[in-house]
C-alpha cells in the first residue's frame, strides 16, 4: 500500500513538472511575446471656421480635428510647428465646395487630404510627422 501511494506522489509529481516545462512555459513564452499596445497619442487641433466656396449662397464650416500620432516626437513636431499646420487644415478646408461634403465618404476624403497634406514635411531637411489619422471630433455645416 505504501508503495502505490509513493508511486503515486512520484507521479503527480513527475506530471506536475512535465506540464510546467512543456505547457506551462510555452504560455509564459508566447504571453512574453505579446506586446502590450502602447497608448495612443492624440493631438487636438482648434477648432476652425470657415467659408466654403460659393454654389450661389454663403455656407461655412464648422469642424474640429484630432491627429493621431505614432511617437512623441511626432507629437513634439506639430505642436512646434501648429502655425503651419493650421495653415494646411484651413487652405484644405475653405476649398471645398459645400454640396462635397454631405455625405460620410466624402468627410472620409476630407480627412484622407488632411492626412496627406499634415505629412508633408514642415522643413527642407525634416523629416515628415507620423500622423496615422485625422479624426473629426466636430462637424457642422451650415
Amino acid at each position: 500500500m505504501l508503495l502505490i501511494l509513493l508511486a503515486l506522489v512520484v507521479t503527480s509529481g513527475a506530471a506536475g513538472a512535465a506540464y510546467y516545462y512543456l505547457g506551462g512555459s510555452q504560455d509564459a513564452t508566447a504571453k512574453a511575446a505579446v506586446k502590450p499596445p502602447q497608448d495612443p497619442i492624440f493631438v487636438a487641433l482648434e477648432p476652425f471656421t470657415v467659408n466654403l466656396q460659393p454654389n450661389g449662397r454663403n455656407r461655412f464650416l464648422h469642424v474640429a480635428v484630432t491627429l493621431k500620432v505614432s511617437d512623441t516626437k511626432s507629437q513634439s513636431q506639430l505642436v512646434q510647428y501648429m502655425p503651419e499646420v493650421r495653415s494646411r487644415v484651413l487652405t484644405t478646408l475653405s476649398n471645398r465646395a459645400s454640396d462635397s461634403l454631405v455625405t460620410v465618404e466624402e468627410k472620409n476624403l476630407l480627412a484622407t487630404e488632411i492626412l496627406a497634406v499634415l505629412n508633408r514635411p514642415f522643413a527642407a531637411n525634416l523629416p515628415s510627422a507620423a500622423i496615422s489619422s485625422a479624426m473629426f471630433t466636430t462637424f457642422m455645416l451650415q
